[in-house]
């Protein structure tokens, strides 16, 4: 992990339970880092929310990323589906692609959120 880059406070810990997904835009106004934070069979993980067939945010309303059933994240725009775990596309135009991960952790009570390697 490359310690200079950016680590933000995203989310408190007890507003994430399993199988819940969380939006959050930290950096600045003109050009943020917009990614989304869950729990998955009691594990933490943060993507950046972008799909990537298109670009376009996986979600149209306010923290609405799963599947009915809550067993993929979908994008809205063209029907993707992706692992919770793995971010991998299982179906729909971007097939076999994944989303961008994030290294996310645990302390005091809060979730943090650091920009990938590559921004």
């Amino acid at each position: 992990m490359n310690d200079a880059l950016p680590e933000w406070d995203v989310i408190a810990v007890a507003e994430l339970a399993d199988g819940i997904a969380r939006e959050f835009a930290v950096g600045d106004e003109v050009w943020p880092l917009k990614g989304f934070v869950l729990r998955s069979n009691d594990k933490l993980y943060a993507w950046l929310n972008r799909c990537p067939h298109a670009g376009h945010a996986l979600n149209l309303d306010l923290d609405d990323f799963y599947t009915p059933d809550g067993d993929y994240l979908r994008c809205m725009s063209h029907g993707a589906l992706f692992e919770p775990d793995t971010g991998l596309c299982v179906a729909g135009p971007c097939l076999h692609k994944a989303l961008t991960s994030l290294s996310c952790r645990e302390e005091g009570g809060r979730i943090l959120v650091r920009a990938p390697d590559s921004m």
